[in-house]
């Protein structure tokens, strides 16, 4: 079992990251608020939850144990799967999503692409007290990212829901709708405006 990468960051998207190490490159599926920490570094280090099966090997990395103790949570869910926990993440920070949880929001946890009324309850009946130890040290959502160009911002976070699952013609509609409201927001924050109206 891999227990973290530490190399260079060779390649970033908002949803994937290609981690160089000892001239190997690991390709890693993470989170939106990953993605907002690693941004800009040369040198990164990211802890992994490997899933091997007879037709898959992915890695999923994240920024710190406590995203990843919350994604292991998610996943223990019946019905949710590494694609959707990587989707609440992106939705969310951990303290963010440890309090969605904690006070038993099923209303904001159903704006989630993928998780209905039923899923969400199962979620917040499921983890409500196994969350209580996490999210204390996470704080993603003071990093703010650097704003770019519109164009580039609406082509990077189309991209990102299209990576997600999310048909190209919707993605792009809402994504366009989010930066005519909001010129001046980030990638991050178009990406999760648009995934609040998906």
């Amino acid at each position: 079992m891999i227990e973290y990468l530490r190399g260079e960051l060779a390649e970033l998207t908002p949803t994937t990251a290609i981690i160089e190490c000892a001239g190997v490159g690991y390709e890693t599926s993470i989170t939106l608020n990953t993605f907002s920490v690693l941004q800009g570094k040369k040198d990164v280090k990211v802890y992994i939850y490997e899933v091997i099966r007879e037709d898959t090997h992915q890695l999923f990395g994240f920024h710190s144990k406590e995203e990843r103790e919350l994604f292991l949570q998610l996943i223990s869910v019946s019905g949710i799967g590494g694609n959707t926990a990587r989707t609440i993440l992106s939705a969310f920070t951990v303290n963010e999503l440890c309090e969605v949880i904690a006070t038993g929001n099923e209303t904001i946890l159903k704006s989630v692409k993928g998780i209905g009324l039923k899923t969400a309850q199962r979620i917040i009946v499921d983890l409500k007290d196994k969350i209580k130890s996490i999210g204390s040290s996470d704080h993603t959502s003071s990093i703010g990212i650097t704003a770019v160009a519109n164009n580039d911002t609406v082509d990077a976070a189309v991209s990102a829901l299209v990576m997600l699952g999310f048909p190209t013609a919707a993605a792009s509609k809402v994504v366009q709708n989010v930066v005519k409201a909001e010129p001046s927001a980030t990638i991050e924050q178009v990406i999760k405006l648009s995934l609040k109206q998906l």
